[in-house]
């Protein structure tokens, strides 16, 4: 294969293929669109109820398309006007592609975005009069292109994945179609390489393992996207909080703590409410409860107008900068029911949020120490490789081009003095300031987005902050924003499935279960708890009420670290007998040797 671009050439030429195939094996087949993807092509299909498609037949789909391939077909393009298109898609009976026909005639485009660009006057429409057509076999799509000459030209490292629902052009009130999904690859070693990864992260799906580890769930009474926490998960999310704030109060970072509502024109000042309504839930109107109420509240989705409002308590002198706030605050951000998907989009979330304010001269300094001190917490948590990009200003946004571009150049400067190679997000920043984006990668090579760094000009001006420099005048301050594990239930999310559950010892939310053989050995496995207890080991007793294999099973699928098994043997000498996750038996111990043990690997964040 001889790049990237030619790669989506031949899956897009793959979504035809498979158009051909449907158009051969189903009769009055209605096509959507029909685009290459990041690893491969989908088209979305109407089908008749009586034969629509579900997931055994997509195997039969996928031979039509290799016999297909084996056919040597040509792809023929040719532009022909609107009128004949309009002519040529009615006599073929599929209506999708006469909307869009629509649309090119009135709009010049078939982009939604565009088009509502064009409908609220912020774009003109563009005059077409020609579109071009493509046609392989029977199949004839209208259809910008490129495509392989010929159908020999495609490599036979594809597969059909997927079955799934999709709204014509996204839109709810449209109709349902059907999804089919494949994937394409250069070879069909590559291939073989994505299914195996995808195999794996399905066994990893940190959704699977939140339950079978006993960590949480997400019940229909309380709402989607809200997480309640089982006592071994809310352990885990604790381990991670405690570690966290430990390093940022050890890091110069000051502890605050604010609440979960405030009032409606606090979002008003700080633009949320201008340009980031769409995100935040409904207003509480207080005034229909009691009249005497003369605001109305609003959950917050995010933390910094609060800690803005503590740092303006105070007159500030330029021997005070930088400031650094801290806070472990829970936010509420409106997301569709559709995006929602375990832990890694929710609508309730705790952010290790931070916020600091120092002088234009101390910026530099701060993102680069910011950089080095993010790279070492995600080390910590064993993410070693990531991807680094530079998000820049988006369509909506506040403040001026000035501190945009200032902003900007600071995060620049600052990944360049650290020796950071990274990449430009273009349009992805926040609406108040461009960003530093971590993506690190777990063990099975996906990237997910966690850590950010952002400054911003904008908010010390539309707060009015000030400090009072050397020479007595008043200042603005520069205000970085920043999260290092970003949503902490993303994190465990991301946690969980890089680990596959299997999490090292200082973060595993049990890291010993005791297992007394019978009976008459728990009242000696109630003192091996103790003394876990004493050395701050997490632990659980499980008595002698199942099989000591069926114990031991129990322990290995739930991941356990290490199991402790005594009996008589143990009892009579004062030892206990060790299993280590992953390695079997470890042999006899006495007890305050593998306490001492275990202190150290926790203390070196190693197993």
């Amino acid at each position: 294969m001889k790049n990237e671009k030619h790669l989506s050439v031949v899956r897009h030429s793959l979504s035809h293929i498979m158009a051909l195939a449907l158009q051969r094996l189903y009769s009055e087949v209605k096509f959507g669109v029909g685009p290459a993807t990041d690893d491969g092509f989908y088209y979305d299909v109407e089908i008749s109820q009586s034969k629509s498609i579900n997931q055994d037949n997509l195997p039969r789909i996928e031979k039509e398309m290799k016999k297909i391939i084996k056919e040597h077909l040509p792809f023929k393009k040719k532009n022909i006007s609107l009128t004949e298109a309009v002519k040529l898609f009615k006599k073929l009976d599929q209506p999708y592609k006469l909307e869009l026909l629509r649309d090119l005639k009135k709009y010049g485009t078939t982009d939604p975005q565009e088009i509502l660009d064009i409908k609220n006057k912020k774009k003109k429409a563009k005059a077409v009069k020609t579109v071009s057509i493509y046609q392989v076999g029977d199949f004839i799509d209208l259809c910008r292109g490129p495509h392989v000459k010929n159908t020999k030209d495609i490599p036979l490292g594809f597969k059909l994945v997927k079955l799934a629902g999709a709204y014509w052009r996204g839109k709810e009130n449209n109709p349902m179609l059907q999804r089919i999904k494949g994937v394409a690859f250069e070879s069909e070693k590559k291939l073989k390489d994505f299914l195996y990864k995808q195999e794996e992260a399905a066994k990893r799906d940190h959704r699977v393992l939140g339950k079978k580890l006993q960590l949480f769930t997400i019940s229909d009474d309380i709402g989607p996207g809200l997480i309640l926490w089982f006592p071994r998960g809310a352990i885990l999310k604790k381990t991670v909080e405690d570690y966290i704030l430990r390093e940022y109060l050890h890091n110069g970072y000051q502890l605050v703590n604010t609440p979960h509502i405030a009032k409606l024109n606090l979002w008003r000042i700080s633009g949320h409410l201008g340009f980031y309504r769409e995100n935040m839930f409904p207003a509480m109107h207080l005034k229909e409860i009691n009249k005497e109420e003369k605001d109305d509240y609003q959950l917050k989705p995010m933390n910094c107008p609060f800690h803005i409002l503590i740092y303006k308590d105070q007159i500030r002198s330029y021997n005070d900068l930088p400031i650094r706030y801290t806070e472990l605050g829970t936010v509420y951000r409106y997301e569709k029911s559709g995006t929602l998907h375990g832990l890694t989009r929710v609508r309730g979330f705790t952010q290790d949020d931070a916020h600091i304010w120092c002088t234009i001269e101390q910026l530099d300094k701060e993102l680069k120490d910011l950089l080095h001190f993010a790279l070492r917490i995600l080390r910590d948590f064993g993410f070693r490789d990531y991807d680094i990009y530079v998000s820049t200003r988006p369509e909506k946004y506040v403040g001026s081009l000035t501190n945009w571009r200032k902003a900007t150049r600071a995060l620049k400067e600052a990944l360049k003095e650290a020796k950071v190679d990274y990449k430009i997000d273009k349009g992805g920043g926040v609406f108040y300031g461009p960003k530093i984006d971590i993506k690190i990668k777990d063990s099975l090579g996906r990237p997910w987005q966690c850590t950010t760094i952002q400054v911003d000009f904008n908010l010390p001006e539309r707060f009015d902050m000030s400090y009072i420099d050397s020479k007595g005048k008043k200042q603005r301050p520069v205000m970085i924003h920043r999260a290092l594990l970003g949503s902490v239930e993303r994190f465990l999310g991301v946690l969980i499935e890089n680990y596959a559950g299997a999490f090292p010892l200082w973060l595993s939310p049990v890291q010993v279960a005791i297992l007394p053989i019978k009976e008459q050995h728990e009242k000696y496995g109630e003192k091996i708890a103790q003394e876990l207890s004493k050395n701050n080991i997490r632990f659980e007793l499980w008595p002698a009420k199942e099989t000591l294999s069926k114990r031991i099973r129990l322990a290995e699928i739930q991941k356990i670290p290490y199991v402790i098994i005594i009996g008589d043997k143990e009892k009579k000498g004062k030892t206990i007998a060790v299993r280590e996750r992953g390695k079997g038996d470890k042999g006899s111990q006495r007890l305050d040797s593998f306490i001492k043990q275990l202190q150290q690997i926790i203390q070196k964040k190693k197993k």
